[in-house]
């Protein structure tokens, strides 16, 4: 049954044109949405007068496997760099990971994605001692919320042989059965030669693309260089990772002006994570001789695009002198990215609708001043995903918050209680 949306203060998320209209919002993941003059007796609408719908969000990068790292304990070592970082938390965490809490922090993450707006995730998952069917398990929990996604497994050669062999068949199971995947990879860093060249055979083989960490952290490029005589984007660009259009590269940071010239001539995309990028203290990120092909992601900082825009707009203003124009533009290029390769799931009647009370007027021509200054997450107060409700009135429609939130709260416990032991 289609839901109509009556009145609504319509913002084309292309033209930024505003019109008040009545949307009739048609079910399906390919479905689109309808203006209408009238709206038929005994319909399912939703009155959103004095209110503005517009395009729903959706994230770049995320690292849903991080969600139950929340207030987790210390590690017995302070970490002095990223790369200790690395070892003493994230992966310690990985390592720990088990079914259950993989499902919890799918469940968690979906959860706050879907009341920040956010209706497609491209994840990039770790749990290389439990990764069978971990990507059946996030890809349920997303589902189950009303979420699309489009997921892989990190592939390292950190964890040893039997870790990267379970973590190849995990990939090519989970694309194998004509899921929307990628094939993830680490960081070059911890991808030997044999790994990157599977890698790039699956992507080829099942008209995939390669999603990867790409010099976060100077340590990338200094161990790459050192081991195999080429700076990280050569390296990818020998093997062919960035041949594919599916590609993505997470941050790009260190990378001198040649990597540059042979980025700008790829078809690959560039996911930039500004608030990970400060957390970490790796540096800035900067656009400079690249090609448009940027959007933005969380980086499992949280599940919140608005508020990882102006975080890219703060940092931008040094780094790029970015303006607004520039970064809604990056902000809105996931779709792009999705709708040229072909995945589904993100199509017109992926909605937001914002309770957004200005103290001035909203139009066309102020509309970016409004994105970055006013219009936050705590202005969503229904999502549409698919052409369904899966947010009304703040509250998830298909499943019990407090069940999310209790379950993530257990299997945290039990998952701290593992680490560091």
């Amino acid at each position: 049954m289609s839901l109509y949306l009556k009145n609504a203060e319509y913002i084309n998320p292309k033209t930024l044109e505003f019109s008040v209209c009545n949307i009739k919002v048609n079910e399906g993941e390919s479905a689109g949405i309808e203006f209408v003059n009238e709206i038929p007796e005994n319909s399912n609408v939703l009155d959103c007068t004095g209110k503005y719908v517009t395009k729903s969000f959706a994230c770049g990068h995320h690292h849903i496997y991080s969600a139950l790292s929340r207030g987790m304990p210390q590690p017995p070592v302070s970490p002095k760099n990223f790369k200790e970082k690395l070892e003493y938390v994230w992966w310690a965490l990985d390592k720990k990971l088990d079914a259950d809490m993989i499902k919890a922090s799918a469940l968690a993450t979906g959860l706050y994605c879907a009341k920040n707006g956010v209706t497609f995730v491209i994840d990039h998952h770790s749990s290389p001692f439990s990764v069978e069917g971990s990507l059946d398990i996030i890809a349920d929990a997303l589902d189950k919320i009303g979420l699309s996604h489009l997921l892989c497994v990190e592939l390292s050669d950190r964890d040893g042989k039997t870790a990267k062999e379970k973590g190849l068949s995990e990939t090519e199971n989970y694309l194998k059965s004509k899921k929307q995947g990628l094939v993830g990879l680490h960081a070059s860093f911890t991808v030997e030669d044999d790994l990157l060249k599977k890698a790039v055979a699956l992507a080829e083989n099942y008209n995939s693309g390669i999603h990867i960490h790409t010099a976060e952290d100077k340590i990338d490029g200094e161990i790459t260089q050192k081991k195999y005589n080429k700076s990280i984007i050569e390296r990818l660009y020998h093997f062919g990772v960035l041949d594919f259009p599916k590609t993505i590269l997470a941050h790009c940071i260190h990378i001198n002006d040649y990597d540059r010239i042979i980025l700008k001539d790829s078809p690959v995309w560039i996911v930039h994570n500004p608030e990970s990028n400060m957390n970490n203290n790796v540096g800035t990120f900067n656009s400079k001789n690249l090609s448009g092909n940027i959007f933005y992601g969380t980086d499992g900082m949280h599940s919140d695009m608005l508020r990882s825009a102006k975080a890219a707009y703060f940092t931008g203003r040094n780094s790029e002198q970015i303006i607004p124009a520039t970064v809604y533009s990056r902000f809105r290029n996931t779709h792009s990215y999705l709708g040229e390769n072909s995945f589904t799931g993100d199509s017109d009647n992926n909605l937001v609708i914002l309770n957004y009370d200005s103290p001035t007027p909203v139009n066309k021509d102020n509309f970016y001043g409004h994105f970055i200054f006013g219009i936050d997450s705590s202005h969503i107060e229904s999502v549409i995903s698919g052409g369904k409700l899966i947010v009304k009135n703040k509250k998830l429609t298909n499943l019990n918050e407090e069940d999310i939130l209790d379950f993530s709260k257990e299997m945290s416990v039990k998952l701290w209680k593992k680490l560091y032991n």
